[in-house]
């Protein structure tokens, strides 16, 4: 199992108002949380298709209290859950990133999660591809993480499919401990990505 204390601070390639990473594509930009961001986060996880695979909806104020936890482990490490915007006319997407679950909290904690999610209108153009594979290469270069981990409810089949198409093996099922026996949605599933080559074999 990954080691995941004393994780780098990154402060370099940084936006210069709080230290985090600014993360390029073709297409996007995976940039720092803004004020103006948040209604259009809430929107997004107001959406009952957006959120089909979690547990409930959030409402604007959890969003808010969300983003703004996002905003802060940037601002404090370099990394993290960022904004993806689209380069061309600089909207708000969704977000992507990298989220530290600490020993405890999962059945594979501890290590360090890769997660997206795009509002629905963004869907089907390959924009949350090209975001993970921007975060994944920096996992890989900046922060030497071993390996990334994703998780999805076994339903999930359009996350399980990028999850595969991002180089990511199934590693197994889990029950999720926050959800009772019977719900839809506690048939977890755990994929692993070795970001070093030399644990390919093994993940």
């Amino acid at each position: 199992m990954m080691k995941t204390t004393r994780l780098p601070v990154k402060k370099t390639a940084a936006s210069p108002q709080d230290g985090a990473a600014l993360l390029a594509t073709a297409r996007l930009r995976l940039r720092a949380w803004r004020r103006e961001d948040v209604p259009l986060f809430a929107r997004m996880n107001a959406d009952p298709q957006v959120m089909a695979h979690y547990p409930a909806l959030l409402d604007a104020r959890q969003s808010q209290r969300q983003a703004r936890a996002f905003a802060l482990l940037l601002a404090r490490r370099g990394w993290g859950v960022w904004v993806v915007e689209r380069r061309e006319d600089g909207r708000f997407l969704g977000f992507c990133g990298l989220h530290e679950r600490s020993a405890g909290t999962h059945p594979f904690a501890p290590c360090v999660e890769l997660t997206w999610r795009l509002a629905r209108e963004h869907w089907g153009r390959g924009y949350a591809f090209e975001a993970a594979s921007a975060v994944s290469a920096f996992a890989r270069t900046h922060l030497k993480l071993p390996q990334l981990v994703a998780c999805t409810a076994c339903s999930n089949a359009r996350s399980r499919a990028l999850m595969v198409r991002l180089g990511m093996r199934h590693a197994g099922d889990w029950a999720h401990p926050a959800l009772p026996e019977g719900h839809p949605l506690r048939a977890q599933c755990l994929y692993r990505m070795a970001t070093d080559e030399r644990l390919a074999c093994r993940v």
